[in-house]
């Protein structure tokens, strides 16, 4: 289970998120939706150490994880797949996943099988540079090296942008299972509306770097929601 309370973010001297509560289970989907430049990757910047917050607290099954940086909440379990990928373009597949090993002892240095019959296409191309791959691949083996953190809380940014249908599709099944293996959280920040309430147990809208409406899926009417992350 993620807390947040009261969770603030500042640019300089822009402030960015405002007074941010949000709550994340494990074993379900809690969705972030709303309109471009409200806050919502700065959200995910914050909760994953990317961007030092201003204020409020983040707890992590019921550890506060203070202000630690990336790389120490990484290896506590929080798993983040930002926006655009970020993959090592001249890094091979199998290296690029192997930078997740930063994160385990040295006895799990190893990609499961696992990882392989949800992604097929990259035991195809391990050997392949990251940089010559598909957008749509590009996300496969970004979602790939976060699942090898063995993450508790795992953060996808806008995991459907500029990818092909049928990849949309296969991305989908993989969240929901993460999400039915019942063992991690996962927020999802989405502007593909009908992707995104398919797969989300909880919504969170926010407007203006705070949130204006949440509630669980059989809580929030499907129209209601729509209008509240329409423009």
């Amino acid at each position: 289970m993620l807390n947040v309370t009261d969770l603030t973010l500042h640019y300089g001297q822009s402030q960015i998120l405002h007074g941010i509560d949000i709550e994340a289970a494990t074993g379900q989907v809690t969705c972030i939706m709303g309109t471009n430049g409200v806050g919502k990757t700065s959200l995910l910047k914050a909760i994953s150490g990317t961007h030092m917050r201003s204020g409020g607290t983040i707890t992590l099954d019921g550890v506060d994880l203070g202000r630690a940086p990336a790389h120490q909440l990484a290896r506590a379990g929080i798993g983040y797949v930002p926006q655009g990928r970020m993959i090592f373009p001249l890094l091979t597949v199998k290296e690029n996943m192997e930078t997740a090993f930063a994160c385990l002892p040295k006895s799990e240095h190893h990609i499961p099988d696992e990882i392989y019959e949800l992604f097929p296409i990259l035991k195809d191309f391990l050997g392949r540079r990251g940089g010559d791959l598909s957008g749509g691949q590009q996300q496969q083996l970004a979602i790939a090296r976060a699942m090898l953190t063995k993450p508790k809380l795992l953060l996808l940014d806008e995991p459907t942008e500029g990818i092909q249908p049928n990849i949309i599709q296969q991305i989908g099944r993989v969240i929901e299972y993460l999400r039915d293996r019942g063992d991690m959280a996962i927020i999802l920040v989405e502007q593909y509306f009908e992707f995104a309430y398919g797969l989300a147990d909880r919504f969170y809208v926010m407007k203006r770097g705070a949130v204006t409406a949440s509630g669980a899926k059989g809580d929030i009417a499907k129209e209601r929601l729509m209008a509240e992350v329409s423009v």
